[in-house]
């Protein structure tokens, strides 16, 4: 397997884990948390969510095979779920809900599905069909050294930001998140109609 390293296909790669992780925009809900939970345990729950991603990586392919179904078809429907990641972004409308409790481990609701949820994996995947094994995973430890950063520093940024701030950024990339779905789906649905 020959590997060309580009750095502006990290770049994509990592902004759009970035976009759909959210980390930023997760900082509210993650505030909460440690009120109830006293701690996040940032490193516990930051290596536990790099944990599935890179599982996801490279053995979701064979998961896949299992199913039945094939990488593009799977990229496809990847596509549509980050659409709707997208318009709930900027919409403000949940989609897909977390009901964090108070007796709730690192696992969950932090490691799964705050951080390494349906959207991030099925996103994992659909960029694996479109991007070198390599890149991808470069991707996800760019973001998982940012999510453990923002998850240590996570009121300094609150308060710097502010409401209307993160009410701004989550529609950025919500919108982000929009055209990378359609160029994903465009893509992978020619090779299928092939």
């Amino acid at each position: 397997m020959n590997f060309h390293f580009d750095f502006n296909q990290l770049l994509t790669v990592t902004f759009t884990l970035f976009a759909v992780i959210d980390i930023v925009g997760s900082i509210p809900l993650l505030h909460a948390l440690k009120k109830k939970m006293g701690s996040l345990a940032e490193g516990k729950a930051t290596l536990i969510s790099g944990g599935l991603m890179v599982l996801f990586l490279f053995g979701g392919e064979q998961f896949l095979h299992i199913l039945g179904v094939d990488q593009r078809s799977f990229a496809v429907g990847g596509s549509i779920v980050i659409f709707i990641l997208g318009l709930e972004m900027v919409l403000g409308v949940e989609f897909f809900k977390s009901e964090p409790d108070s007796h709730a481990s690192v696992v969950v609701p932090i490691a799964f599905p705050l951080i390494a949820g349906s959207g991030t994996l099925t996103t994992i995947m659909s960029l694996k069909a479109n991007y070198d094994t390599v890149t991808v995973l470069l991707g996800i430890f760019v973001n998982l050294i940012f999510i453990y950063i923002v998850m240590k520093s996570m009121d300094f940024i609150e308060k710097i930001l502010g409401p209307a701030g993160m009410i701004a950024i989550r529609k950025f990339f919500g919108v982000v998140l929009l055209a990378i779905a359609v160029k994903i789906f465009s893509t992978n649905l020619r090779g299928l109609l092939k």
